[in-house]
Order: structure tokens, then C-alpha cells, then sequence
């Protein structure tokens, strides 16, 4: 039997994605992703890694994956019975090859612009005390395709729930798209809680431009883009580095 689409309300005019329980309850859950984060930096033992050994490194890629499939699956499977369809959160679909040039054509500038704002944050913050993640960088083959899946996963879902949900969402709520744009920006921060307040506020710094990108396009689709890779780069740049000052 087909679910009916339900219209979940309206304010001054703005069409709801979902009631306003449904938003609490994913802030909910961002803050307490954000406990566990912070819980997880001050539990982490001597030495400059939040986890000891690289070994077991597989399994928490997999988690990765299932955290922001669940996450996204929220959004979707709640908001897609009433009225919002992928595509929307989305922002569209490709319907040619010059769609999919036209986004990677503004994704890689301003995956340019996301590293030089990123360095400069950092050197403005200073240099993080956080317990670091680099043991979670992959090393065999096996874990850089695993790797490669998580970033993905990433970009694909995180853009969906930040920028194509909550950011259009807030903005539904409140007529701003200021507040819409720096509020998504800040849960998007809050949600890395694990990496150490000074790169939380980084993060929420780039959720601001990704919020940007996608309200100027009116897409998630070149943010999605900008964010897999960043993560795919940034990973096995590190790694790479790494490897290079220890031999």
C-alpha cells in the first residue's frame, strides 16, 4: 500500500521538510555525537594518537560508513514519504555529461578555496592539542579503497543531511539565510567533536562555504564533490607525508 504524502506545515509561507521534532531530534543526535567525541579526546591514553594501534583500522572505516548512512537515512526516510524526494534534497540530478563538467568545473576551484581557507584558520588558531587521528589513515591497498568508500559516504551523505536538510530546514524556520547558512555550519562542526575543539571551529568554518556553494547553485551536487575528494586527498596526502618523513 503506498504511503500517502503528508505536508508537514508551513511557516510564514516557507514549506517545512519535516515538523520541527524531527529537526530536534537530529540535533539531538549531532550533540550527543558531539559528547562522545569530546569524551572520546579525554579518555585517549599518552602519546599524540586518539586510538593506540592501527590494527582494527578496517572495522571503524566500516562504522564510518554505517554512522553517516544511518544519518542520512533519518533524513531521507522520514522527509521522502512527505513530499521531499532525493533529488530535492539533492538539488537536482544530472541529465547530461555538461552537468556533471559544469559542477566538477566549480567544485575543484573551490575545493582550492576550502584548503587555503582550511590552512589559514589553522595558522590563526594555532596548533591543535587534540589527540590526533593520523593512526586511521589507511596503508594497504585494501584499507585506501575502504578509505576511499568512507570519503564518499562522506560527501555524499554529510551534504545531503547539512546542506540539502538542515540548512534549508533552518531557513524554513526562521526566513534567514544567514542564520540558515551559520547554523548548519556550526552542527556540521559540533558532529567532528572527536577532532579537538580548535579543528571543530575549522570545520565550521568550511560548513560555512560549503552552505555558500549550495545555496548559490541551489545543489548539494558540487559540494558533494569538493567534500569526497577533500576527504580522499587529505587522507593519502597525510599518509604520503608520513610515510616519507619516517623513511
Amino acid at each position: 500500500m503506498p504511503i500517502e504524502k503528508l505536508e508537514v506545515g508551513r511557516v510564514n509561507g516557507r514549506r517545512l521538510l519535516a515538523p520541527r521534532w524531527h529537526t530536534a531530534g537530529l540535533v539531538a543526535i549531532l550533540l550527543a555525537t558531539f559528547a562522545v567525541g569530546v569524551w572520546l579526546q579525554r579518555r585517549a591514553g599518552p602519546g599524540p594518537g586518539l586510538v593506540p594501534e592501527h590494527r582494527g583500522v578496517l572495522g571503524i572505516y566500516v562504522t564510518a560508513i554505517f554512522l553517516d548512512a544511518a544519518l542520512f537515512y533519518y533524513i531521507w526516510a522520514f522527509t521522502a514519504p512527505r513530499g521531499t524526494p532525493l533529488r530535492e534534497l539533492v538539488g537536482g540530478r544530472w541529465r547530461s555529461a555538461k552537468d556533471v563538467l559544469i559542477d566538477l568545473a566549480i567544485a575543484l576551484p573551490f575545493w582550492v578555496v576550502w584548503e587555503w581557507t582550511a590552512e589559514l584558520v589553522h595558522r590563526l588558531l594555532g596548533r591543535s592539542t587534540a589527540k590526533s587521528v593520523d593512526v586511521l589513515l589507511p596503508q594497504s591497498p585494501v584499507e585506501i579503497g575502504l578509505w576511499i568508500a568512507v570519503c564518499l559516504t562522506a560527501g555524499f551523505c554529510e551534504e545531503a543531511v547539512f546542506r540539502g536538510y538542515l540548512q534549508k530546514q533552518l531557513h524554513a524556520l526562521t526566513g534567514s539565510a544567514a542564520v540558515a547558512v551559520v547554523g548548519q555550519a556550526v552542527f556540521f562542526g559540533i558532529a567532528h567533536g572527536y577532532q579537538g575543539w580548535k579543528n571543530v571551529v575549522v570545520i565550521m568554518v568550511l560548513g560555512v562555504l560549503y552552505g555558500l556553494l549550495a545555496r548559490w547553485r541551489k545543489s548539494t551536487r558540487p559540494g558533494m564533490i569538493a567534500h569526497a575528494w577533500s576527504d580522499v586527498y587529505g587522507g593519502l596526502k597525510m599518509q604520503f607525508l608520513s610515510r616519507l618523513l619516517s623513511g
